[in-house]
């Protein structure tokens, strides 16, 4: 296990503190990875994908999730408040441009970031790709996935009363902002369990947690959420022509469920510099063997390139 040379506590204002550390080569190529959830935080299991040799990795747990601080909090925490955070990291550590490396929530905010700062960009990994519509959180929060998944779906509805089920995400933010931090925390866990159950194909996450750790993802994938992710609705692919300079590469399972390929066929479509990459009998986690197979492939590729005297 790569272990950090490097971890602090960064202050971005608004009373947050983030969690951040680095590993690898100090002096080498920067990746900044972006964890899902939103609220997800990372793991050391993160690090894994970048040859220490090469790659300088930073990782930091995003507002209110992980070891950052206040735990749970959903106060001054918005995508534009998180595309601000990665900038400041970027500026403390002395970053030029960097490669950023993100799956699910992870894809959209490293989507949202190189949007928002495209000259700070080497090159983009992204896997499971979320876009944030309205479209996509129906499919999950609103019955579509269910017609695949409905016994998960009757244990996902089964804390809510009949009469608000139309409205999962309502029902939900309803419960785990209640101000009781009990019924908040047992709110969380069918929240969990739904997403855990449908990420691997193959593998399928927890049916437990942490109580802290299942209220913390919770309440921040759902305050996310019932806010549209703060971005237009379709922002990410009206905006594309900032990014279409920026080599790419998307890594998607076929038969993700959590966020299905249509959404990773539609970024790439007419991207001349990004290459979509259909990752067979696979679904939507990072630690599917396919899936994490293709992602070391994705960074050695480029680790390749640049010895080779290529580019990224």
């Amino acid at each position: 296990m790569v272990e950090p040379f490097d971890r602090r506590m960064v202050e971005v204002g608004d009373g947050h503190r983030l969690h951040v550390e680095q590993s690898g080569n100090p002096q080498g190529v920067p990746v900044i990875v972006l964890h899902g959830g939103p609220g997800g935080g990372c793991s050391p299991f993160m690090r894994r994908f970048f040859d220490p040799a090469h790659y300088r990795a930073v990782l930091f747990d995003q507002r209110g999730c992980g070891r950052s601080e206040p735990h749970a909090s959903v106060e001054a925490n918005t995508t534009q408040h998180l595309i601000a955070d990665i900038e400041r990291i970027r500026r403390e550590l002395g970053i030029g441009r960097a490669i950023l490396f993100g799956g699910s929530w992870g894809a959209t905010l490293a989507l949202a970031y190189a949007q928002a700062h495209p000259e700070a960009v080497l090159a983009l990994a992204l896997r499971g790709v979320f876009l944030g519509r309205r479209s996509e959180l129906d499919w999950f929060y609103g019955g579509g996935v269910a017609r695949f998944f409905p016994d998960r779906w009757a244990e996902f509805q089964a804390p809510i009363p009949e009469a608000e089920r139309g409205d999962m995400i309502a029902a939900y933010h309803k419960r785990l902002f209640g101000g009781d931090r009990g019924q908040e925390s047992r709110y969380a866990l069918p929240w969990l369990v739904w997403e855990n159950a449908l990420a691997g194909l193959e593998i399928s996450g927890p049916g437990h947690a942490p109580p802290d750790y299942a209220r913390a993802f919770a309440r921040l994938e759902n305050h996310y959420f019932v806010n549209g992710c703060f971005l237009d609705e379709g922002q990410l692919l009206r905006d594309r022509a900032r990014i279409a300079h920026i080599p790419a590469v998307i890594v998607q399972g076929r038969y993700d469920m959590v966020c299905p390929p249509a959404s990773a066929w539609e970024l790439a479509e007419g991207w001349d510099r990004a290459e979509l990459r259909m990752v067979p009998a696979s679904g939507h986690a990072l630690s599917e063997p396919r899936i994490a197979a293709e992602l070391v492939r994705v960074m050695d590729g480029w680790r390749d390139a640049a010895r080779e005297g290529g580019r990224a």
